[in-house]
């Protein structure tokens, strides 16, 4: 078994549902062009008040995915 290497990036995703709703939609967008999604973490949750409700929602998520493989010498 190779061993992997994987890249880590930040995504925001907002809804005005809930937070599961925005990582959702922050994990979605990602994947349409990412498909080695491997993990995320929530890192900050935020959002505006309106009228004394929460009104919107943002999260920030970090998000890992498994880069392509290349073929590197052997340390000797």
């Amino acid at each position: 078994m190779k061993d992997a290497v994987y890249k880590l990036t930040e995504l925001t995703g907002t809804s005005s549902v809930s937070m599961e709703d925005a990582v959702t939609k922050a994990l979605q967008c990602a994947y349409e062009s990412v498909k080695t999604l491997s993990w995320f973490q929530v890192v900050e949750t935020r959002g505006s008040i309106k009228d004394g409700a929460v009104d919107h929602w943002q999260v920030t998520l970090k998000v890992g995915f498994k880069v392509d493989e290349v073929e590197l010498p052997s340390p000797e």
